[in-house]
């Protein structure tokens, strides 16, 4: 790699530089976190059911006794022999945190259209503890925005991150949240999509502060440059 090399002096005068854009950085996250807890939420009427090991489970059910709910959409569909590529390396981030996750009133599950056995010989593969359950037979999926059905990409557009994009696929990914307040009722707070599941992406943090960064170079730009499914990797 080509790089200038300067004294000691010097180095720390670029990085006192760097750092004061890194500090105005840092808060405007606390700013954007804010502004997302003061987004309004959406009442969820509409019951979904899902398979699970332990049988069949409803939304509300999935909480586990806490109020705060995470779900991830794990591009897995029903004729996949094994899950997306990206959603795995996302999936590899999950158990460390999802540990203390338990103990802050958040509960984590991943869901896909893949029939629940698909899933947990996948799961069983990667080595995975979080929860995954099937919303097979379901809106879910299509309610928000992570699947799509035939004639929907018959049309050569899709509604996805809140907007009309082109697709071809039946299923792409997400973070959606909710919570379910003492009455049990449930509430819609947040979603994203694309890029905006990168935040729960630890290996990109460490690769940010690298020389190289996330040297994605092609074909595609993106993880799928260099990410292999962990036990894929020689």
């Amino acid at each position: 790699m080509d790089h200038s090399t300067v004294s000691r002096e010097q180095w720390t005068a670029a990085r006192k530089e760097l750092l004061a854009k890194e500090k105005e950085l840092t808060k405007l996250q606390d700013e954007v976190n804010r502004n997302r807890r003061e987004m309004p939420w959406v009442k969820i009427d509409k019951e979904y059911v899902f398979d699970t090991p332990a049988g069949k489970r409803t939304l509300a059910e999935l909480f586990e006794g806490r109020s705060q709910l995470i779900v991830y959409h794990f591009m897995f569909g029903p004729d996949w022999t094994a899950g997306c590529l990206g959603c795995s390396f996302f999936a590899d981030h999950v158990d460390g945190p999802n540990q203390h996750l338990t103990h802050h009133d958040v509960s984590f599950v991943a869901v896909s259209r893949a029939p629940l056995a698909q899933i947990e010989a996948y799961r069983k593969r990667m080595g995975w503890r979080f929860n995954w359950v099937s919303s097979a037979g379901s809106d879910f999926n299509y309610d928000f925005h992570v699947s799509f059905r035939k004639e929907e990409i018959a049309k050569g557009e899709v509604y996805y991150n809140y907007e009309m994009l082109k697709n071809s696929m039946e299923d792409l990914h997400g973070t959606s949240v909710f919570f379910k307040d003492e009455s049990g009722a449930i509430y819609h707070t947040y979603s994203s999509y694309g890029r905006g599941d990168e935040r729960g992406l630890g290996a990109y943090m460490f690769l940010d502060i690298t020389p190289k960064g996330r040297n994605e170079t092609g074909p595609n730009y993106n993880l799928t440059d260099w990410v292999k499914r962990h036990d894929e990797y020689r």
